[in-house]
């Protein structure tokens, strides 16, 4: 039996991938030559604009925006008084901006992308049956092989990062906006007919709303995913405080890698803990 498996000719699946990369990357190039130019150009207009604003104002401005959010308490605003000059005290100020454009940039892409996907889906069963398995294949990828394709057609920088970003973020909204609308209850969406409801209205007046909190949880999931892309983009270029990690890391440098690492990690609790906040401001 294993002699007949030995004997079976291998499956040139990497030469096929090889040669659809180098067709795309030839007949396309200009696209995303375009596209490179352009979204580094955006980009680093959004990222001036942060390291152009005083660190204390945007501080205050975070500070206050959490205090309102969470209903007047002061726990998460005094939580990002705290870190957020603890960062800038590091020196890690300007890299963190650049983290806020790739996180800024990936998390709107998807959630653009993925609530009309996740919409279709609830409309339409075949969309479904196509979609999940992409989704299911998104997911289960490795975030490093999403480096691969993001280099061949963007070289490298902070654009391949937000591209990987985007692939390795976006099943999370797509799934929530579809079961969220899915479960709907169905007497709600038959009084919306009965009073002569369009499609549209029924669905921007009736399912969305009700479906806004699980929608926002899969937003939240979202923009975490994209925060943990940081660090593996910067392999490929992407700047802010995952560079600062693989520095770290390639140099031996313990505790400039426990910095940099310690300046996500509050940057993750104050993005997570804002999203969530405001999903549920919105559900009183």
């Amino acid at each position: 039996m294993n002699n007949f498996l030995d004997n079976l000719p291998t499956l040139p699946l990497a030469p096929w991938v090889e040669s659809a990369m180098d067709w795309l990357t030839s007949n396309f190039s200009v696209f995303f030559s375009a596209i490179q130019k352009t979204g580094k150009l955006l980009m680093s207009q959004v990222t001036d604009l942060l390291i152009g604003i005083p660190a204390i104002i945007l501080i205050l401005l975070v500070v206050i925006f959490a205090f309102f959010v969470t209903g007047k308490k002061y726990g998460l605003a005094a939580f990002s008084l705290i870190g957020l000059l603890f960062i800038y005290n590091q020196g890690l100020w300007t890299h963190l901006m650049e983290t806020t454009t790739l996180v800024l940039f990936s998390s709107v892409i998807s959630i653009v992308i993925g609530i009309p996907l996740g919409i279709l889906m609830s409309k339409s069963s075949v969309a479904e049956s196509i979609i999940k398995p992409i989704l299911d294949f998104m997911q289960t990828m490795p975030g490093f092989v999403y480096l691969i394709p993001a280099v061949a057609f963007f070289g490298i920088g902070i654009v391949p990062g937000v591209f990987a970003s985007v692939i390795f973020a976006l099943p999370p909204t797509v799934r929530m906006t579809n079961l969220g609308i899915r479960q709907v209850p169905k007497e709600l969406a038959e009084a919306a007919d009965s009073y002569g409801s369009t499609s549209s209205q029924k669905l921007f007046k009736v399912e969305i709303p009700l479906a806004k909190s699980t929608i926002m949880a899969g937003i939240n999931q979202t923009v975490m995913l994209s925060l943990s892309m940081v660090v593996i983009a910067s392999m490929i270029g992407a700047p802010g405080l995952g560079r600062e990690v693989l520095t770290a890391l390639q140099r031996t440098q313990v505790g400039n890698g426990f910095v940099a690492g310690l300046g996500l990690v509050i940057f993750a609790i104050i993005i997570d803990r804002l999203t969530q906040s405001f999903n549920k401001k919105k559900e009183l």
